[in-house]
């Protein structure tokens, strides 16, 4: 699978931790030159190092995904370092819990210029460099949670990742005449450093919840994507791919235990 990517130009936002990691190690490891995006450039350099280490092509960059000039400044990188770009790995975002009645202005705003905002900017920027190659990727990190659940807390996160799948589809529509796709990943409970400050017992529940009985693995999300990167997915366009290990199937717990 991984060998799909080989030799392309990627870019992954969020990629000092969580999905965003296991994106960028799958990438790096199936031969693709990867740069790693994070507001925490420190750390995406120790994850590009690790990564450059073992023999792939991998470098980091410093950019907040919600401003402008650094968006533009992350593509340049990647065109610069590689000699083009290839593919757009959105996958930068916060999920700060928050109920309704309590969430501020301020709170609301700062999830959808990180989650919705950013993965606006991210994809603007890309589209002269994808269209010069003529089959360039862009790879949105949604989530089942908006577009088809809910969770108390997260009506804020929830907006902003069913937001991204409504301009998915009309960014599709736009980009497919310069021959890139656009698509997304709907990532279920997965196995990262977020979801283990969620705790224990939220962890428990969540595996409860999972009829294949475990969370899933960055790698798990990484392969999505790389599947959705090559050549081979050159006619898929507009899509969504969940990634749940079974979790929205089930009507009821009474199913899980059928």
């Amino acid at each position: 699978m991984e060998r799909l990517v080989q030799g392309r130009s990627v870019i992954v936002t969020g990629a000092s931790k969580g999905i965003g990691r296991g994106i960028a190690k799958v990438f790096a490891q199936g031969g693709a030159k990867v740069l790693l995006v994070a507001r925490d450039g420190r750390a995406a350099a120790e994850v590009a190092a690790e990564l450059a280490q073992a023999g792939a092509v991998a470098s980091a960059f410093a950019a907040d995904v919600s401003d402008e000039e650094q968006v533009k400044a992350m593509v340049d990188a990647a065109v610069e370092r590689h000699g083009g770009l290839d593919v757009l790995c959105a996958n930068a975002g916060i999920f700060p819990a928050a109920r309704l009645e309590t969430m501020s202005l301020a709170e609301w705003r700062e999830v959808m210029r990180v989650n919705l905002e950013g993965c606006f900017l991210s994809v603007r920027a890309s589209i002269p460099a994808l269209a010069r190659g003529g089959a360039g990727r862009i790879i949105l990190t949604s989530s089942i949670t908006g577009p088809i659940t809910g969770f108390p807390g997260w009506s804020h996160y929830a907006a902003s990742k069913a937001g991204q799948l409504g301009f998915m589809r009309t960014a599709a529509l736009e980009l497919a005449r310069k021959g890139i796709t656009v698509n997304a990943i709907l990532p279920g409970n997965i196995a990262t450093e977020g979801l283990a400050d969620l705790g224990k017992d939220y962890v428990d529940s969540m595996i409860a919840a999972i009829p294949l009985g475990r969370l899933g693995s960055v790698e798990d999300i990484g392969h999505a994507a790389a599947f959705l990167a090559s050549k081979e997915a050159g006619f898929i366009t507009g899509q969504t791919l969940v990634v749940d290990g079974g979790q929205t199937l089930p009507e009821s717990l009474a199913a899980l235990n059928g």
